[in-house]
């Protein structure tokens, strides 16, 4: 049986506190497990912005979006992943409807 394919787009935001060799570690970590996982159709690196509030008493986090097709597993092993790595202050993914 064939696997469902679905069109997502994930946020996730990096504590820049931890350095510019950290973050781009980390970036390129979950750049590569999408990427080896998923289609991608965008990506776009925001950069360091100032939070809108305060999180975990970080005021700058370092924002990336992706956007992407995939089995509809993935997105959720993705979640797991970003909420067990420390570093990463938020993540948000949501599927987009065509």
């Amino acid at each position: 049986m064939e696997k469902l394919k679905g069109n997502y787009e994930t946020v996730f935001i990096v504590n820049a506190e931890l350095g510019e060799e950290k973050v781009q570690e980390l970036v390129a970590k979950f750049k590569g497990m999408i990427e080896a996982n998923a289609t991608v159709t965008n990506l776009d690196e925001w950069g360091k912005r100032r939070l809108a509030y305060p999180i975990e008493d970080v005021n700058d986090g370092y924002y990336v979006v992706m956007q992407y097709t995939s089995d509809r597993d993935f997105p959720v092993e993705l979640e797991r992943v970003f909420n067990i790595t420390e570093g990463i202050l938020r993540s948000l993914t949501v599927k987009v409807e065509e």
